[in-house]
């Protein structure tokens, strides 16, 4: 998937419906032209709901909307008829959508599945007509309630990819490559540190037509935890990940060291990433000699599990695929 139109953060204007007025009426017949009252009640206004769809995968679509408007509640009238609740507006959003008050940071809710509704306001309750309003000592009430107001407000929408995988590594670490070269992602690659600015989403094809998906995520740098580079802004799509696959490159200085940078920067971040599972991945083994390999086995992390590869020979990408496979079917 292109990353040139990923858009993971929106800001919205939402206004639910207003409820309808109750109606007043009283009853007038040739037969009785002091029948009573008849008034019915207002329609409740519409809600604002955002719906799961999983055939989005970025906030795009709401770029450029600023207002949503759900449909006020029609007013009641004599007869005893109700009046019309307004229509509700709809948005659908990609699954691990975070909706948010803008002014608070208070989290409403987030939609997970496919077809999951939220409702993020609701519309106002419609007022009753005078029919409710009649007694004994009471018997042509001449007044109704009016319908609620709806609500407003500024509504942030954050996106929290979900996948399977989520790739971390500092730049140039060969996420890119790698995932270019094992699912239908298409990423921007070249020699130069953040030509990732933006998430991809990789749909990997494995044995028996079996799938899984692989999120390529901005490289981290140290610091990242505290505002520097890109990753901030992109840790927070970490958090939907089942597994995180670390890509740390073959000609790195030192391999342990680098490891724990990116294990240090998400634990700063949140720390509950510390216990989602976690594989190694050496990148860019077809840079080095049989001789250089065989050294390089012995100085890499002992507590994780670790495969060799190289994107650019394919050298044990269907071994890492069996890896993070058999990895997502135990958890």
């Amino acid at each position: 998937m292109a990353n040139e139109n990923f858009i993971d953060y929106v800001k919205i204007f939402c206004h639910s419906g207003k409820g309808g007025a109750g109606s007043a009426h009283l009853m007038r017949t040739a037969q009785d032209p002091k029948a009573g009252p008849d008034g019915g009640d207002g329609g409740k206004g519409g809600d604002v709901i955002f719906r799961g769809n999983r055939n989005l995968w970025t906030l795009l679509h709401l770029r450029y909307t600023k207002h949503i408007f759900a449909e006020d509640g029609g007013n009641g009238e004599g007869n005893q008829c109700f009046g019309k609740q307004g229509k509700n507006a709809i948005i659908e959003v990609p699954l691990g959508t975070v909706v948010k008050y803008e002014e608070t940071g208070e989290v409403i809710g987030e939609i997970i599945e496919d077809g999951e509704e939220l409702i993020a306001m609701n519309g106002g309750r419609g007022g009753q007509g005078n029919v409710h309003f009649k007694t004994a000592t009471r018997q042509t009430p001449r007044f109704a309630q009016p319908g609620e107001e709806g609500f407003e407000g500024w509504l942030v929408l954050e996106l929290k990819i979900l996948a399977d995988v989520g790739l971390v590594g500092f730049p140039n670490a060969g996420k890119s490559t790698l995932i270019s070269v094992i699912s239908n992602a298409k990423p921007k690659i070249a020699d130069y540190p953040f030509t990732t600015l933006k998430p991809n989403l990789g749909m990997v094809a494995y044995r028996d037509h079996q799938s899984f998906v692989v999120a390529d995520i901005p490289g981290i740098i140290e610091g990242a935890s505290t505002g520097k580079g890109l990753g901030l802004r992109f840790l927070r799509h970490i958090e939907r990940n089942s597994i995180l696959l670390f890509l740390v490159p073959s000609i790195s200085e030192n391999i342990q060291k680098e490891y724990k940078i990116l294990l240090k920067e998400l634990k700063l971040y949140n720390p509950e990433l510390i216990d989602k599972k976690r594989l190694l991945a050496i990148t860019k083994c077809d840079l080095l000699t049989e001789e250089e390999l065989k050294k390089l086995k012995t100085k890499v992390p002992k507590t994780i599990p670790a495969i060799f590869i190289s994107s650019h020979t394919q050298m044990n990408l269907i071994q890492l695929k069996d890896l993070i496979w058999s990895t997502l079917q135990e958890m």
